[in-house]
């Protein structure tokens, strides 16, 4: 295919609540054109793409962080037609609220994470793309609390799940974090490895990538707001042998600071991890923003080593981008600022609204910032972002 037709066949699908909202990406202009959206049976927490990129694989529920909620599904969208994307298939009920969903490298099954209780679980692909029944484990998997991801490595012989643990609160102690390493064969996971420095207290792992031509996996630290890179190595995984902080000022963090999600780029150069920020202090009675840091930490990675070196903290000129994304090209970055704040600004309060903020991706890695998208999020949160070919 070439570079024309990608351009003009790339989707941005962005999640407000339980409306999916269709985007045509004009990836020269770094501009968004909304074109439809649908209506899911609840809230998206996550979706992937299957490798023929036909079908949009979505989990959904009505809870959200901190809600467990009591409706949660799993479905398949047809996104191939012109117009808005189909159900297809039946729609898969799901005991608990998922966090993540991913399809393996031969797009044969779906695999789901659950926060609360943590948990994972892996549906079967029918030869026509809908869902069919769960594949049985062959055993108990214990995890720790708040599993956050779980994603099949590029060999497809391993899945890895960050298990991101929760920071102590007055009257009750830290959860310690983990990266759990699976083997992975038929949709059958069986644990091979746990990766907890000290015991996992002061770890706190959220999303993984992983490079696409060396064996390297880079991981953002969500409790420590980190970017880890490990070696992938005779089926082991090593490391972290790099660990380095996301903020362009850590001694300067404000509560409510977290690292989000982290993308490699397409050409292995770089890679990016969202800082998100929410909280927020008193003014004249309002609750306004504590000035925390929104931001895409962008890294150069050393061709040798794998060492992540940071070149550039990019404002998304938003709050608490989530999630984001990187087109099939490599030429620009959509990051989804989830939540609406007020600001103080020479004694007044700004309204901040969530939105999309795109960006220019330039060829030394660094971003440029275009425009924004303001999104009326209501009581509804912008939760998730993806581009799809």
């Amino acid at each position: 295919m070439g570079e024309g037709s990608e351009m003009a066949s790339t989707t941005l699908y962005a999640a407000l609540g339980a409306r999916l909202i269709r985007y045509a990406v004009e990836v020269d202009r770094c501009a968004l054109v909304e074109r439809d959206s649908v209506m899911l049976p609840a809230g998206l927490q996550y979706a992937w793409p299957h490798g023929s990129r036909r079908f949009l694989y979505c989990v959904c529920s009505d809870g959200r962080p901190g809600r467990h909620g009591s409706t949660h599904c799993a479905l398949v969208l047809d996104i191939a037609g012109a117009g808005r994307p189909v159900v297809h298939g039946d729609i898969k009920p799901l005991t608990w609220r998922p966090v993540h969903i991913s399809v393996d490298r031969a797009s044969e099954h779906a695999l789901i994470a659950y926060p609360a209780p943590s948990g994972l679980s892996v549906l079967r692909i029918a030869p026509d793309g809908s869902l069919g029944d769960e594949v049985v484990q062959s055993g108990t998997i214990a995890l720790g609390k708040t599993a956050h991801q779980i994603l099949v490595n590029p060999e497809g012989d391993q899945a890895v799940l960050p298990v991101r643990g929760n920071d102590p609160v007055p009257g009750t102690a830290e959860d310690p974090g983990a990266l759990e390493i699976f083997e992975y064969a038929g949709g059958r996971l069986t644990s091979v490895q746990t990766i907890a420095p000290n015991d996992g207290y002061g770890f706190g792992p959220r999303h993984v990538d992983f490079h696409p031509t060396k064996p390297w996996m880079y991981m953002s630290v969500e409790r420590q707001n980190e970017i880890a890179c490990f070696d992938l190595a005779q089926g082991r995984v090593d490391g972290p042998r790099f660990l380095r902080s996301t903020l362009a000022q850590p001694a300067a963090q404000k509560p409510r600071q977290l690292a989000g999600a982290v993308h490699v780029h397409p050409n292995g150069r770089f890679v990016y991890v969202s800082n998100r920020a929410d909280g927020t202090v008193d003014f004249r009675g309002v609750p306004v923003f504590n000035g925390g840091e929104n931001s895409i930490a962008v890294y150069a990675i050393e061709p040798s080593s794998g060492e992540p070196k940071a070149i550039q903290f990019a404002n998304t000129h938003g709050m608490h981008p989530r999630t984001f994304h990187i087109d099939p090209s490599g030429r620009m970055l959509v990051a989804a600022n989830m939540i609406a704040r007020k600001t103080r600004e020479e004694g007044r309060t700004l309204d901040v609204p969530a939105g999309l903020s795109v960006f220019r991706i330039e060829s030394d890695g660094r971003l440029t910032f275009v425009r924004k998208y303001d999104v009326d999020a209501g009581d509804d949160l912008l939760f998730w972002v993806a581009m799809v070919q």
